[in-house]
């Protein structure tokens, strides 16, 4: 077990930012840790690469218990906090051999990191100035340096443009190979791209932890359709891979498929041969995204 996290809880005075928080990543594993702000992502990450403590619970980082074991989980881990702290007079080169001096890792490595980043361009400029999307590169090659066994990354993509996001997230998927990788984002798009499994904290509690996997083959293909006039529900059967139609309100259907694959066009077809218009159409399939926003949207109440 690379992490294992047991009923951690964390409080800030009369906050509490952590509640009673459980769970576990095997090694190879690359999980998406997901919240609103102020969810208690970022605790929970400095309490696992040790610049906090727990007020409650224990906490172990290939088998080292965080407090007790502290240099032992920093030898082994590679650290990205959100707010990327790089020393921007120094350059970038001169920077990754002056951090590679803490952990003797040799100068060959340093190059290696530095290819393997991106940033052989820019090795010879100061790191103030890069634009933000290299600095990120440059935080992501300082946590890289030691060869770690788990990555812990707090929104590594930020501010990078659509290419280096390709990059990236494919360095932090072959990482995984190796390596166990945990990564915030609020990027549902990117978590798909690049996790395994999901994790989504909302007040410092968990209110789920998946399989990605698990969420798509769960996934129902449900398409709600308004045409501008009724239509016999027999007729609605006969599109591809239907499951079930159900007439909801006046003209207004949803169809159930059994496919994951996007029906709308086949609907829109199906309009078109018939001579009928369509009013409005939504899928109702339930993205990340849409769970994402059901498991953390706020009270309704204010209470």
């Amino acid at each position: 077990m690379s992490i294992k996290v047991e009923n951690i809880t964390k409080t800030y005075g009369e906050q509490k930012a952590l509640n009673n928080v459980s769970f576990s990543i095997e090694k190879g594993e690359i999980v998406g840790f997901l919240g609103p702000n102020g969810a208690g992502k970022s605790s929970m990450m400095k309490i696992l690469t040790t610049y906090l403590s727990p007020s409650e619970g224990v906490a172990f980082v290939n088998g080292f218990e965080v407090g007790k074991d502290d240099i032992e989980i920093k030898k082994s881990v590679g650290y990205l906090p959100e707010h990327n702290p790089l020393y921007l007079e120094m350059y970038v080169r001169e920077y990754l051999l002056f951090n590679a001096g803490i952990y003797a890792t040799t100068k060959a490595e340093v190059e290696k990191v530095i290819a393997q980043t991106g940033l052989i361009p820019e090795a010879n400029k100061k790191i103030g100035q890069l634009s933000k999307g290299y600095r990120q590169r440059v935080g992501l090659a300082c946590a890289l340096l030691h060869n770690p066994d788990v990555l812990i990354l707090d929104e590594p993509t930020t501010g990078l443009d659509p290419n280096q996001l390709i990059e990236i997230r494919s360095l932090i998927k072959n990482a995984g190979k190796e390596k166990t990788v945990l990564l915030s984002s609020h990027i549902m798009q990117e978590v798909e791209a690049i996790c395994d499994r999901v994790i989504i904290i909302n007040k410092g509690e968990i209110v789920l932890d998946k399989k990605l996997e698990d969420l798509q083959n769960n996934k129902k293909q449900i398409i709600e359709v308004e045409f501008d006039y009724r239509v016999e529900e027999v007729a609605l059967q006969q599109l591809p891979k239907i499951e079930k139609v159900e007439n909801i309100i006046g003209f207004v259907y949803q169809l159930h498929f059994t496919t994951n694959q996007d029906m709308r066009a086949k609907v829109f077809d199906f309009a078109h041969d018939n001579g009928l218009k369509i009013l409005q159409l939504h899928n109702k399939n339930t993205t990340l995204e849409k769970l994402f926003g059901e498991l953390t949207s706020p009270d309704p109440t204010g209470l």
